[in-house]
Order: C-alpha cells, then structure tokens, then sequence
C-alpha cells in the first residue's frame, strides 16, 4: 500500500477522533445545562461553571484536532508527490515528536493531574472546589482514553513510515 493512503488514512482516524472529543464536550454542555436548570442543592449547582469550562477546553482541542488534520488529509497526498523522500522524513520527525508529548503529556502528566485531584476531594470540604475535582477527573478521563487510542494510532503509522524509509 502506498504511504500516502496510509498517511491519508490515519489523519482520517485522528478526524473520527476527534469527533469524540467534540462528543463528550456536548456532554459536558448538557450536565452544565442540567445543572443549571435542575440542581436545587448547592453541591449540584456547584457543578455548573466547571462542567461548563471542561465542555469548553473539550470543544476547543476537538475542533482544534479537527481542523488540522482535515487539512493534512489534502496535504498529504500534495507534499507526498512533490517530494516522497522527504515527506516520509518530515512525517517520521513529526510522528516522533508526537510520540514523545503522548509518552509525557498523556501517560505521566495527565494520570497524575487525576490522582491529585482525586487526592483533592478527601481534603476539600467545599462544593464548589470538589466539583472542580470531579470535573476533571471525568474530563481528564476522557482525554485519556480517546489519546490513548491516537498513540496507537500513531506507533502503528511510524512503525509503517520506517518501514518505507529503509
């Protein structure tokens, strides 16, 4: 198979991808909207403006991921017939240092940010800040599971990027 269809392919898979980020944001809009209108306790109103901002930082890197890779997919096969050689090389530097910001950001930074704010809530006593922990646990979640499916993604594109590159 041709690198540019495989190329092609995953900028397709990170599109469907990030339609998951944006799927959850709605969710988060809705809970925002549910407890809004619904909540009568101070604990449920509490989860109002931080389900709102995780909606919110949710829709942004969806449509962020979105767009990108909406125009990778009409680059790639541009780029890869100007030059094969070197869209291989530049697509295998950039794989890389994607590689790496998942090994750090996603696998280390992110489950440490769900145990201390899970620490959090034992300490806190206010609704307010343990809703703010709740909400990013949940949302810190997500992200951990739809950027654990894009590593994959990823190893399994480079790996094949070696392989054309021998």
């Amino acid at each position: 198979m041709e690198i540019s269809k495989i190329a092609i392919e995953w900028a397709k898979a990170e599109v469907f991808s990030s339609k998951f980020f944006i799927f959850f944001a709605l969710l988060f809009f809705v809970g925002s909207i549910g407890f809004w209108q619904l909540g009568k306790t101070e604990t449920a109103r509490a989860y109002i403006w931080p389900t709102l901002v995780a909606g919110v930082l949710l829709m942004a890197v969806g449509v962020g991921i979105l767009i990108a890779n909406t125009s990778r997919i009409t680059s790639f096969a541009n780029d890869y017939e100007s030059d094969a050689t070197a869209f291989v090389k530049s697509e295998i530097v950039r794989t890389e240092k994607s590689m790496g910001e998942y090994k750090t950001i996603v696998f280390k930074v992110i489950p440490v940010i769900i145990i201390v704010a899970a620490l959090l809530i034992v300490f806190m006593d206010k609704p307010l800040w343990r809703a703010i922990c709740i909400t990013t646990i949940a949302m810190m979640t997500v992200i951990l599971l739809v950027d654990s499916n894009a590593n994959t993604r990823i190893l399994s594109y480079h790996e094949q990027l070696k392989l054309v590159d021998k």
